[in-house]
């Protein structure tokens, strides 16, 4: 079974659509029915979903179909106890055997759960493999929401898993500092930069155009002490839900995607097709894929010695960009809003996660300072006791 993706020969209406999913058998011929659940969620549906969506459509469906395959289970095959149906089994290995955390395998399951909806209301199937729990959707965000009657009730399926509410992970300033010292190409550096200090997305930092990058120092609006300002449109980068938005970019920033271009890019360039319009190339000159800059940031944690991922940079971004704003007394604007825009986000309520981690910054400060005064009443009790004995 393998998961491939239509070109932009393919079309669908009249239109060239590139990037749907497609996973055959070991015939080779389109899997059914999920083949045929695809193309209507994807191409029939009127929402209009983004190409990264699509892929995780066609990722998702086919990680549970290959499991299937490898274990002998039929995805319509009837569940005669609780627990024991194709689903669940599914559920239970992304679990205990790839020890998966729980929003990992719940984003599996729900796009899972909508083919076997799907399936069952084409007659597909008798019935879904999986019940509904009734769930209190809140829509507010502040000290009432406990005592709000407006919440409205949503169902879900009861195979999804309780996830534990944890907050973003970012790297402190010291890890940002030891990751930039090590020793890792400059196109993962690039990616390591775009992510960490403009905030971008993995798909946006890896389909970063060449177009943007311009020699600052030519520039007589551009001053070293400033951030450069630039928008991003979704017709030459890949953005979440093709929303444009500005991002500033730090003026040494700029001078090293520009000496970038001008040496390591050239020398990658020849190994690929000169014709590529991303600014940043792996080793065969081609732009870098959604594993791929996994891979580069796996490397660089090995050699730095703690976890170092795409959205944790993007985190860090956040929390550190915030906390330096709310400190700074000569930015006149709200810091929140400030990074909401930065980051792409729709609602402030996504951006206002990160406070949370800025109180956890300063609670770090806290206990230093409680730290070092422990140590000073340590070194007072002592003197007290040697007095004491001496009395």
């Amino acid at each position: 079974m393998r998961l491939l993706f239509s070109t932009p020969s393919f079309t669908y209406a009249g239109y060239p659509r590139p990037g749907l999913p497609i996973i055959v058998g070991d015939d080779m011929r389109p899997l059914q029915p999920v083949q045929d659940f695809i193309v209507w969620k994807l191409l029939g549906q009127g929402k209009h979903l983004s190409l990264l969506t699509w892929e995780d459509y066609g990722r998702r469906l086919w990680d549970f179909f290959s499991f299937l395959g490898a274990n002998g289970l039929d995805w319509d095959e009837p569940c005669r106890e609780p627990g024991k149906s194709p689903l669940a089994r599914y559920r239970n290995w992304s679990l205990v055997e790839l020890k998966l955390s729980p929003k990992t395998v719940n984003g599996r399951l729900r796009i899972v759960c909508e083919f076997y909806e799907w399936a069952g209301r084409n007659g597909l199937i008798d019935g879904v493999p999986f019940g509904y729990l009734a769930t209190r959707r809140v829509t507010h965000n502040d000290l009432l929401t406990h005592a709000r009657s407006d919440a409205s009730t949503v169902s879900r399926p009861d195979l999804l898993i309780r996830e534990p509410s944890l907050l973003p992970e970012f790297l402190s300033k010291e890890q940002l500092r030891v990751c930039r010292c090590a020793r890792a190409n400059a196109s993962t550096m690039l990616l390591f930069d775009l992510a960490a200090r403009v905030g971008l997305r993995s798909c946006e930092a890896r389909t970063f155009p060449l177009k943007y990058v311009f020699n600052p120092a030519a520039r007589a609006d551009c001053l070293p002490s400033q951030m450069i300002r630039v928008r991003l449109d979704p017709r030459d980068m890949w953005l979440k839900f093709n929303k444009p938005r500005d991002v500033d970019i730090p003026y040494s920033l700029m001078e090293n995607m520009y000496s970038y271009t001008l040496f390591e890019r050239n020398r990658l360039s020849a190994n690929g097709d000169a014709r590529v319009e991303c600014l940043v190339l792996n080793v065969y000159g081609k732009p870098y894929t959604r594993s791929a800059i996994t891979e580069a940031f796996k490397g660089l944690s090995a050699q730095v010695g703690f976890r170092v991922r795409a959205h944790m940079l993007r985190h860090s971004y956040a929390v550190h960009t915030l906390a330096r704003l709310r400190k700074e007394q000569n930015f006149h604007g709200e810091p929140l809003l400030y990074v909401r825009d930065r980051l792409g986000h729709s609602s402030v309520d996504t951006t206002m996660i990160y406070l949370r981690q800025v109180n956890q910054l300063a609670s770090s400060l806290v206990l230093a300072l409680e730290h070092e005064f422990d140590e000073l009443f340590g070194i007072a009790s002592d003197q007290d006791e040697e007095g004491l004995r001496r009395a």
